[in-house]
């Protein structure tokens, strides 16, 4: 465990600086002349920080990755894919970290995720945006499972920060009924968790420790997930 005397801030005031600056200039010109703040206070911070939170990570469990790579690692690159979005601003005015699963292709397996944007950061657990045969064989686990997935959604410690989050079905899928006690959870798309965090919180030289516990709150919702998936906790 880091003691008090090496514990150092990844993320300052520096960071939220630039992203709030970023949203209200987000054009190539400007992110070129600032090209540099981005570096020292956002990307460089983010990498060190994963790089860092890998024995926390595995602590937690030993199958979720910490990718301190600049490209293709853990850390969500900052030019947004304009090719199908009305929106062509070229950047987002966040940074988001996500630890996938070992087992993980792409951002759509069970991940841990950090999101950091002024005044709207968060941390995130879950399986986000599954491909529809992926989410109904959650459905069909919780169905199967009911009293655990209650104990692991319901009860502290998860309770005391987190919330079920995400996109749902407007109807019940198929083979569930309408009255079903469960069915606004077998309705989800989105299997995720996440709870707002603070600048203060996120700037803190606790914030590694923090947020690794945030990681061991939602262990039994992951290891819930995983399960379901047929994929090791």
């Amino acid at each position: 465990m880091t003691t008090p005397s090496t514990k150092r801030r990844s993320f300052t005031k520096d960071t939220f600086d630039f992203l709030s600056e970023l949203a209200a200039n987000n054009e190539r010109p400007w992110f070129d002349a600032n090209r540099t703040r981005y570096e020292n206070h956002v990307k460089e911070p983010a990498l060190d920080f994963i790089e860092e939170f890998r024995p926390s990570l595995h602590s937690v469990s030993p199958h979720f990755e910490a990718n301190a790579r600049a490209n293709g690692g853990s850390l969500f690159r900052i030019h947004r894919d304009t090719r199908f979005s009305n929106d062509k601003t070229p950047y987002k005015p966040n940074t988001g970290v996500h630890f996938r699963h070992e087992r993980a292709q792409d951002a759509h397996a069970p991940g841990f995720y950090l999101h950091l944007q002024p005044r709207r950061c968060f941390a995130g657990a879950g399986l986000w945006h599954p491909q529809p045969a992926m989410a109904q064989i959650v459905r069909c686990y919780i169905d199967e499972h009911r009293d655990e997935w209650l104990a692991v959604t319901r009860r502290p410690p998860f309770t005391d920060r987190f919330s079920l989050t995400g996109d749902a079905l407007v109807r019940p899928p198929k083979g569930f009924a309408k009255d079903d006690p469960l069915i606004e959870d077998l309705k989800r798309k989105d299997f995720i968790a996440i709870t707002s965090l603070t600048h203060k919180e996120v700037t803190a030289a606790t914030f590694r420790d923090d947020f690794a516990q945030l990681c061991r709150d939602t262990a039994p919702f992951m290891k819930f997930l995983c399960a379901a998936l047929d994929i090791p906790f």
